[in-house]
Formats: structure tokens, C-alpha cells, sequence
């Protein structure tokens, strides 16, 4: 028992000695937030998730804020005060490996697992992750050009090396301009000029029987899709100028690319043929080269490992109807291009709502559990249950903290020995463990003490 009085008289005086820290500034609170919604809009997020993650951080931090999002920059303001803050932003990239981080910052900041105060840098450093490796981005350059070949009838070997050589030269051309040039144009023209090298250089020496798709699969892991997506949402939620700017930025992109591949392929003397109906594939085979396909394109967009097997699977789903429709209904290949559009969001949306809500009701009710002083939570200034550390926050001195323990109030770690609320009073399964596992910790320390 003297251990335990000693173990609350250390945690007291600890407690007491380390300052509250202070709430943020509005311009605090205002570039933090500004600097998260640049990270957001820059890297590939859509707009309204961009301004809905701005606002909850901004909530969090004890403002309100409204985000005007522009094709160039962000302006935050501060609502009900004339601050307001222009951060230079253009949505040129994608990289969902940074939105994931940056979102996780906010979420972590909301929750109360991390201090307004480390925010600004753990966003900071959100912002500095690399994106994919540089053989793992040229590898899967190569599959995923090969797997589209595959999906639209190249199935000689030779042809299926050809593409995947072309797409894993322009994917280190792109790595490497990249380290001299931050326009994001160059790039793809590029990599579409080498692939209609090699296409001529095929067509030239006969290497192959579709030209036409060693010299298009690719330039097709090129396309902009995640912009033309993004500005298509945007003009849906009626933000006209963003969408069409946008959409403007993903033409000129489609533009370059078809300008880079002609170049390359007049640029040897050959002659493109038009390409005739493709060959039949059989199942199996399509559906591989979807997931292989999508696998290529999570890598493109810095997505993490662990994130790629849902996508992939919905993408096989998907191609699989595609296949059926075109191959036994006789549809064509536009209604099927839609077709599996419609079932991946039938089938992605539910899904990624679901885990969100999910999310949500967890925080819900750990809320809830906190406030009726049933689950444990971690301060910014050190480990304490809410209701439960009455002396410290009273500003009571070590001995009202042993006046409450000797009278049964609370153990050396802030928690409540008293017997468990009645049998009526319900508690969630997800926290039955949590709280089991807690109370064999603070009998393995009393022991030990």
C-alpha cells in the first residue's frame, strides 16, 4: 500500500509540475489548418473532402473556418473575423500516400491523440513522404502496360515484351526529369515519344502483329484519370471554374501525350496502321490482367501497400462483367466500359462509407464511455481518466490524493477501484476487453509494487 501512496505522490507532483499547454492562436489555428487543406488539394484529394477535412480541423482546433478553393490557390478565412489566409496551391499531382498521412494528422487531432501544438509539424512531415520508390514505380509501369495489352488482345510474347520495355524506359525518363524540372508536362510527352519509338522501330523490323498496341498500351498508363475524375465532381457540385480548369489541365495532359507518340512515330519514317478488332481473351486471363492493371495504377498514385487488395478485387469483379457482357451478351465495348464503371461505385461506395461510419461510431462511443468514466484516456500532459484524478485537477495538494485512496477512491494510476456500475448499465462489447485487459495491468504493477 506504501507503494501505491508513493506511485500517487510521484504522478502528483509530476502532473503539477508539467504546464497545461496553451490553446493555439487563431493565426495559429489558421495556418495549420491552411497548411492541411494545401497538402490535401495538391496531392490528388477531391474538393469537397478537401474542405470537410479543413473545417473538422479547424473545429478541432477551437475556429471556425470557410476554405474558397481556386485553380492556383487556397483562401482561409477566419469566420466572423477579417483574417484570412491566400496559400498558393495548384492540384498538379496525386499522390495518395500523403493524403492518407495528412488525413490520418487530422483525424489524430480531432480524436485528442495528438496535441494541437504538433500538428503543424506532423503535417509538415506528411507532406515530406517520397513517394513510391523509383523500381517499384518502374516495374509496375511495365505490368501495367502489359496487363492493358493483354485486356485489349496482345498475347504473343513478344509483343507483350515490347510494351512492357516501353513503359519501363518512359517511367525512369519520368523519374529522372522530375529531378530537373517540376512541369508537369514534360513528363508525359516524353515517355509517349519513347513509346512511339519503339512501336516504329517494331513496325519496322516486323516484331510484331498489333503496332497500334505496343505503341498506345504505353501511353495509356499516361491518362490523367484521377483529374478528369475530380473535375468532373467539381462541376457536378457546381464549382464551374475549378472543374473546367481541371478538365483543361487533363486535356492538355491527353493532348501531349498523343502529340509525344505520333512524334516518336513519325520521327523513324513509320506509318501507324489502323488497328483492327482485337482478339478474343479468354477469362481467366482478363480478369488477372485487371487486377494487375489496377495494382500498376494504386502504384502510380503512391498508394500504400495494405490499401491495394480492395481495389483489386473490385477491379477483377468489375472486368469479369465487362467480359460477360461483351464476349456472351454481344455488347459492346463502350456499355461495357460503363457497365463496370457502375458496379465498381455500387460496390467501392457502400464499402468505403460503411468503414468511414464505422470509424465514426468507434469515436462516438469511446466519447460516450469517457464521459460516463468507463474507459481510460490519454492527456496531453500525462495518462488520466476523466472524473477520476479529482486532487490534481482541484489543484488538491498529495494528501487529498491519499485521503482519496485510503477512502477507496481512486488507485495510484487515477483509476476507480469502486465495484462496477449494476447489471442494467450497458457497456459496449468493444470496450469489455479494453477494460479487462486494463484491469490485469493494474494488478500486474500493484504486484509488483
Amino acid at each position: 500500500m506504501l507503494g501505491l501512496l508513493d506511485r500517487a505522490t510521484q504522478l502528483t507532483n509530476l502532473k503539477r509540475e508539467t504546464p497545461c499547454p496553451e490553446p493555439l492562436t487563431c493565426e495559429a489555428a489558421l495556418k495549420t489548418t491552411a497548411l492541411a487543406a494545401t497538402l490535401l488539394f495538391a496531392h490528388g484529394q477531391t474538393t469537397e473532402r478537401t474542405v470537410i477535412a479543413a473545417e473538422r480541423l479547424a473545429r478541432a482546433l477551437g475556429v471556425t473556418i470557410r476554405v474558397l478553393p481556386y485553380w492556383g490557390e487556397l483562401i482561409v478565412e477566419l469566420d466572423g473575423a477579417p483574417i484570412s489566409q491566400i496559400v498558393p496551391a495548384k492540384p498538379l499531382g496525386v499522390d495518395m500516400g500523403r493524403v492518407l498521412a495528412v488525413t490520418t494528422v487530422i483525424d489524430q487531432v480531432c480524436r485528442g491523440t495528438l496535441a494541437a501544438e504538433a500538428a503543424q509539424s506532423a503535417l509538415e512531415a506528411a507532406g515530406r513522404l517520397p513517394p513510391a520508390s523509383t523500381p517499384r514505380f518502374t516495374l509496375f509501369a511495365a505490368i501495367g502496360a502489359a496487363s492493358l495489352g493483354i485486356i485489349f488482345g496482345a498475347l504473343d510474347p513478344t509483343s507483350l515484351l515490347l510494351i512492357a520495355a516501353s513503359a519501363a524506359i518512359g517511367a525512369l525518363v519520368r523519374r529522372w526529369l522530375s529531378g530537373f524540372s517540376n512541369n508537369p508536362l514534360i513528363q508525359p510527352l516524353c515517355a509517349a515519344f519513347i513509346a512511339g519509338v519503339v512501336a516504329a522501330a517494331a513496325s519496322h523490323f516486323q516484331l510484331s502483329d498489333v503496332i497500334a498496341l505496343v505503341a498506345f498500351c504505353p501511353c495509356m498508363v499516361l491518362v490523367p484519370g484521377p483529374h478528369i475524375l475530380n473535375g468532373a465532381i467539381d462541376l457536378a457540385r457546381t464549382r464551374i471554374a475549378l472543374g473546367i480548369a481541371r478538365l483543361a489541365y487533363a486535356g492538355v495532359i491527353v493532348l501531349l501525350i498523343c502529340a509525344g507518340g505520333l512524334f516518336g512515330f513519325t520521327a523513324v519514317g513509320a506509318n501507324l496502321a489502323i488497328a483492327g478488332s482485337s482478339r478474343p481473351v479468354p477469362l481467366v486471363i482478363d480478369v488477372i490482367a485487371a487486377g494487375c492493371a489496377v495494382a500498376s495504377f494504386g502504384t502510380f498514385f503512391s498508394m500504400p501497400w495494405r490499401l491495394l487488395a480492395f481495389p483489386i478485387a473490385v477491379g477483377m469483379l468489375a472486368h469479369a462483367a465487362r467480359w460477360a457482357l461483351i464476349s456472351t451478351a454481344g455488347g459492346s465495348a463502350p456499355t461495357g466500359a460503363f457497365v463496370a464503371c457502375m458496379l465498381v461505385s455500387v460496390l467501392a461506395t457502400p464499402v468505403v462509407d460503411r468503414l468511414a461510419s464505422a470509424f465514426r461510431r468507434r469515436r462516438l462511443l469511446r466519447r460516450c464511455l469517457i464521459d460516463a468514466g468507463l474507459f481510460p484516456v490519454q492527456r496531453r500532459d500525462g495518462p488520466c481518466r476523466i472524473g477520476l484524478d479529482r486532487a490534481e485537477r482541484a489543484g488538491g495538494s498529495a494528501d487529498d490524493h491519499r485521503h482519496e485512496q485510503r477512502h477507496g477512491i481512486s488507485d495510484h494510476h487515477g483509476h476507480d477501484p469502486r465495484p462496477d456500475p449494476p447489471a442494467h448499465v450497458v457497456r459496449s462489447p468493444a470496450a469489455l476487453p479494453r477494460m479487462r485487459r486494463h484491469g490485469r495491468s493494474m494488478h500486474r504493477s500493484a504486484v509488483q509494487d
